[in-house]
């Protein structure tokens, strides 16, 4: 016989690489858990998505001591990437229903569960650079602040790829003379043991090296900057200011630019906390939002979602101290 799981909420943080999927009691208490592959419904569609996070939550299910096909819960907080527009919002919240799993269901884009991780309660903003960039806020009485974040088309810029892509521009017009000189030129193909941008640029093009090794020159150019290159610093500081126009956008819709509010930031770029990229968001930051208080968030995403999940019940503070504590935040 199962266990009685009545009251249980569950908790999923689907990334585009890897989803997690927690099954709480409503004290806090994590029953089962289960990490599976990425969400990606813009390539597989939505059914198919919602399918194979049906295996990975039947997974967590299970482990907390469930039985049957289908498992009920008080409510879902679905926290997923590609989760980027209310439409696409609609449809995932619609596939989810469909399930049967709960006639509570909440779907967030997936960087609330990183603004959630990093917050003591649901108030302030959260900037997430990783491959991409994106920012969110939310306050306690359910307002949002928000953006696309689907690209250029939706006026982004920067993210670990955008970063990678600017550093290969600026590094071939340095070789070939349309542009500044810039360590940049040797340094990007040296990490592909190559001696010339002519070299890293042939071998992209002929997919000599993967176009999904191009995330690894982010790192390149930190270095580079570090060192004193003026170009690879000028993208450095490009960056900062996009974090900085991000929050304080964000605060100002949320009213929060008057208080003391905090601006977390995640997500691998942010979070390797790069002494010149911090030092001027924090510059920038003070003189735009100079109430603000910058944090960062290294807590698993998951922890997001399921204090989301214990929002939505009301559970209080010993509940979400008890999930932080499991977690390790």
């Amino acid at each position: 016989m199962g266990v009685n799981l009545n009251g249980v909420l569950l908790a999923i943080d689907a990334g585009n690489s890897k989803t997690d999927v927690a099954v709480l009691a409503p004290d806090g208490t994590v029953l089962g858990a289960a990490r599976g592959g990425g969400f990606q419904p813009p390539v597989v569609g939505v059914e198919t998505a919602v399918d194979a996070l049906a295996e990975i939550v039947g997974r967590a299910w299970e482990e907390a001591g469930g039985t049957g096909l289908s498992p009920a819960f008080a409510h879902v907080a679905a926290c997923l990437a590609n989760a980027d527009l209310p439409v696409e919002e609609t449809a995932l919240h619609a596939g989810l229903l469909r399930r049967g799993w709960s006639r509570s269901v909440r779907v967030h884009n997936d960087t609330f569960a990183i603004l959630r991780a990093g917050l003591d309660e649901p108030r302030g903003v959260a900037v997430v650079c990783g491959a991409g960039i994106n920012c969110v806020g939310m306050t306690p009485d359910g307002r949002t602040a928000r953006f696309p974040a689907i690209g250029k088309i939706s006026g982004d810029w920067g993210g670990g790829s955008g970063m990678a892509e600017e550093a290969l521009w600026f590094a071939a017009r340095a070789e070939d003379g349309r542009g500044e000189p810039s360590e940049l030129a040797r340094a990007l193909p040296a990490h592909f043991g190559l001696e010339t941008m002519y070299a890293l640029i042939e071998a992209l093009h002929l997919g000599l090296v993967p176009f999904e090794r191009r995330h690894e020159l982010t790192p390149v150019l930190f270095r580079v900057s570090a060192d004193g290159d003026p170009v690879a610093l000028s993208l450095v500081h490009r960056l900062a200011e996009e974090v900085v126009a991000l929050s304080a956008v964000a605060l100002g819709r949320l009213g929060l630019l008057e208080e003391a509010a905090p601006v977390v930031l995640g997500g691998s770029v942010l979070a390797a906390r790069h002494p010149q990229l911090e030092e001027k968001i924090r510059e920038l930051l003070a003189e735009r939002a100079p109430k603000a208080v910058i944090g960062f968030v290294t807590a698993p995403p998951v922890l997001g979602a399921g204090l989301l999940a214990l929002d939505e019940v009301a559970a209080g503070p010993e509940a979400a101290a008890r999930l932080r504590e499991h977690y390790g935040a």
